[in-house]
């Protein structure tokens, strides 16, 4: 395959019919907006943001009036298959889900509902569609075994989520392997799964994440206050991950052997604990923002170390990440503040678009 760039990558949307779940999520909001900029035909399927202020974002960016926003539940088959018959799409980027840990310790069978038969009813509108070229499922870097290894997990190793978001992601795996052999194995449709690590960035309010708490905590006086400092993740900026969705659907649409499961995640130097993370936030942050350890008695098991080996992604399709964990914290720290002050934050974000995509070019 010839070199690639993420210019080429932007290039190659432009006119083309896109669909994206979860458009009105976190990662979602900012796909909308890069695929907008990319000159693309977009249309979003989503149930509304979770939270209020993703909602008033997703409205101070007008993102509803420049594509067609569809509000819509990805249980309900009927009303997929409706979108699909309207739309026509021929890129289905798939990314709507329950995406909280803890949350799917509380509601399981709504978890599995989303992640698992949302899947299953995506497939399901491809597999009836005549136009549809290239899929891209997004699942989780926890889809895996976790043996608290010290070295990344490939694309190869045992699928088996822990909790019930992660197992529920791991299941969303099978099916989309199910459906790829059963119905696509001419390859006419190219569907491959993605498996990315923990992202941050701004326009992130979820409950229960590292960083937006420390937003939270900073803003309001208080100290972060870390359950596990001692856990490391893969952490990398929103943009990171989304590059890799849009090279993914790019390549394999050009090329049927391209479709299959990549990894998504930062270079080992960049993977650091939440201890760690949240000290760079704070020393970032300034303003005497400050984080503590406390142990919660009676939680949850959440994995303590977890590292992906993206060695696949980078060989077979070119892509490489672009922003240390400095840069991430900074590019996120500098959002949320000019959130907080009422600035305009769609230029941020297009500048923030603008200069990773532009620096990938040097």
């Amino acid at each position: 395959m010839k070199r690639m760039t993420r210019q080429d990558d932007l290039a190659f949307y432009r006119g083309k019919r896109v669909f994206v779940t979860g458009h009105t999520g976190f990662k979602g909001i900012w796909l909308s907006r890069i695929l907008l900029g990319a000159g693309a035909h977009l249309t979003g399927f989503s149930l509304a943001s979770p939270t209020a202020e993703g909602a008033l974002l997703f409205e101070k960016l007008r993102l509803a009036a420049k594509m067609r926003s569809i509000a819509g539940d990805v249980r309900d088959l009927a009303a997929l298959e409706r979108a699909f018959r309207e739309t026509r799409p021929e890129i289905v980027l798939h990314l709507a889900a329950q995406p909280l840990v803890r949350e799917s310790y509380r509601t399981p069978v709504d978890t599995y509902a989303v992640n698992v038969m949302g899947t299953a009813h995506i497939l399901e509108c491809v597999r009836k569609s005549d136009t549809v070229i290239s899929v891209l499922n997004v699942t989780t870097d926890k889809v895996y075994e976790n043996k608290e290894w010290v070295w990344g997990y490939r694309e190869d190793e045992r699928l088996m989520g822990f909790d019930p978001y992660s197992n529920s992601k791991s299941c969303a795996e099978l099916v989309t392997a199910s459906y790829r052999q059963s119905f696509f194995a001419d390859g006419g449709v190219r569907i491959s799964t993605a498996r990315a690590g923990n992202v941050i960035g701004g326009g992130d309010f979820s409950p229960e994440r590292i960083v937006p708490d420390c937003i939270r905590a900073a803003s309001e006086g208080r100290a972060v206050v870390l359950r596990n400092p001692a856990s490391t993740r893969p952490y990398q900026h929103v943009l990171e991950p989304l590059s890799a969705y849009l090279r993914i659907a790019h390549v394999q649409w050009h090329d049927a052997a391209f479709a299959g499961s990549y990894n998504v995640g930062p270079e080992d130097a960049d993977c650091v604990t939440t201890g760690e993370l949240a000290a760079l936030f704070c020393r970032t942050w300034g303003e005497g923002a400050s984080w503590r350890a406390e142990k919660e008695g009676g939680a949850p098991h959440e994995a303590g170390f977890l590292k992906l080996d993206s060695s696949r992604i980078k060989a077979r399709l070119g892509w490489q990440p672009r922003w240390h964990i400095e840069e991430a914290v900074a590019h996120t720290v500098a959002w949320a503040k000019a959130w907080q002050a009422g600035e305009d934050v769609a230029a941020r974000m297009t500048a923030q678009i603008a200069a990773y995509f532009k620096e990938a070019e040097a």
